[in-house]
């Protein structure tokens, strides 16, 4: 009998199929770890790599043209390959990138910031960078993409020139703006013990806003269209969940959305700005970051019960990027926006998530066999971090937030990050490339460049 001949995987552009660039030995989840220790140690120290450049072998430093970056996720072809060689995804960050740039510089270059993503991990901690560019590939099967990417070392959602608010603008796109949020909802719905941080940059920011007000008026309505779940003798628990899913409809369908010069643009959680919004104006360049204060609920009719419920949770929890702009010193990020997250949204979402949260714990073992089951995979809380301002007044009152996962067994925390700013761009607002790559000692002292490995770092760990 004749045997078949072995049909062989081919590898797409002459991939690496041993994860690191710089190094001597592989790339992994410990050499990458201690290498962004040793960057963030100090202010000061040497590079701890090999001497080489990353630009060498490729001048233009463009995906898809050379090593170091030539793991590109074109076709289903590459993502098929993809998961045949798991130490390649396990090993490194996978890059969601919605749109080709993030939009213009001041001296009007288109700017690629998924390049200074993969520059910034590979040359501080020699860690390899997989792109999925959404806007030329379309939306691969994401039952199967996420499961994948958030096995590896972290997902970076990248920013992107088009509107969250507005569909059209992703017109020309293979991804829409519906393909970007469902693939948004899956990541907020994917952090586990066993999961990638995931950080959401500009617009993956605002995306993961409203993936939040769409979660949470999911949940909402398909309680609430329940009649009955089977083994939920005397209906105690669907008695508990309807009662708390009354009370967030009622405060997500009447919340009215203000800016801070009273222009009311929207109310209810059915409008389309209701979680992101035109921002007062638009921010470009350099913005020092400030602690999150409180907002006076009274002028501007954000229920106290929403303010007091994200104190609580900002009490509770260390975000990362607050802690920076208290330890680091004057910490100063470059921005690249005209939307922004409105910030009574988000003190809804977090008061939403608690009361969910809080109603889930004592029937959790009874949610986790029905239907329901997917609420046990919900955020506990979200905190916002940071605002910025242009001469004192304050512009982007929501620019970071730490998306908070509990544990209800465990009772460990997890968490990923979203911020409107871009901690992967330089001052001068160019891509890798196109200006002079960075050297480590110019990194090892940008603020950006810092808590963007302070991200990393933190998520690694969890």
């Amino acid at each position: 009998m004749q045997t078949q001949p072995q049909q062989q995987s081919i590898i797409p552009n002459d991939w690496r199929l041993r994860s690191g660039y710089l190094s001597e030995g592989d790339s992994d989840f410990e050499s990458v770890h201690v290498l962004i220790g040793q960057f963030l140690a100090d202010r000061h120290s040497p590079d701890p790599l090999p001497d080489r450049s990353l630009v060498a072998e490729n001048s233009k430093f463009e995906w898809g043209q050379g090593k170091p970056l030539e793991k590109v996720i074109n076709s289903q072809a590459d993502l098929a390959f993809l998961m045949q060689n798991p130490a390649l995804f396990r090993n490194a960050i996978a890059v969601i990138e919605p749109w080709e740039h993030v939009g213009h510089n001041p001296l009007g270059e288109a700017v690629r910031a998924s390049l200074n993503v993969a520059y910034i991990a590979q040359k501080i901690a020699d860690c390899d960078s997989i792109l999925f560019p959404m806007w030329s590939s379309g939306l691969l099967d994401p039952d199967v993409m996420v499961p994948l990417i958030t096995s590896g070392l972290a997902v970076v959602v990248e920013g992107g020139d088009p509107s969250a608010r507005d569909a059209s603008t992703f017109d020309g796109s293979k991804c829409s703006l519906d393909d970007l949020h469902c693939l948004v909802e899956k990541l907020l719905l994917s952090r586990s013990p066993t999961s990638a941080l995931a950080l959401f940059i500009c617009i993956g920011h605002q995306l993961a806003a409203q993936g939040h007000i769409n979660l949470i008026k999911r949940a909402v309505q398909q309680v609430l269209s329940l009649e009955a779940l089977p083994r939920d003798r005397d209906g105690k628990m669907l008695k508990a969940l309807r009662r708390v899913c009354q009370e967030i409809e009622t405060v997500g369908s009447s919340l009215k959305i203000t800016k801070r010069n009273g222009h009311m643009i929207a109310e209810g959680w059915d409008h389309p700005e209701f979680a992101v919004g035109p921002n007062e104006a638009k921010e470009v360049g350099d913005r020092r970051l400030h602690h999150y204060q409180s907002p006076d609920g009274e002028a501007l009719g954000i229920p106290q019960t929403l303010i007091s419920a994200h104190e609580i949770i900002a009490d509770q929890y260390e975000g990362v990027i607050d802690t920076a702009i208290e330890y680091e010193r004057e910490v100063n990020i470059a921005m690249f926006h005209s939307d922004e997250v409105n910030e009574e949204a988000i003190l809804f979402a977090n008061w939403a998530y608690r009361l969910l949260h809080d109603a889930i714990i004592p029937h959790r073992s009874l949610l986790a066999g029905s239907q329901l089951s997917w609420l046990l995979k919900l955020p506990d809380a979200i905190e916002i971090l940071c605002s910025t301002t242009i001469d004192e007044e304050i512009v982007t009152e929501c620019s970071a937030t730490c998306i908070i996962y509990k544990d209800f067994e465990s009772k460990q925390i997890r968490r990923s990050f979203t911020c409107q700013f871009h901690p992967e761009l330089l001052s001068d607002l160019r891509t890798v490339g196109l200006s002079e790559p960075p050297t480590y000692a110019r990194l090892k002292n940008d603020d950006g460049a810092r808590l963007f490995a302070r991200l990393l770092y933190e998520g690694m760990q969890e």
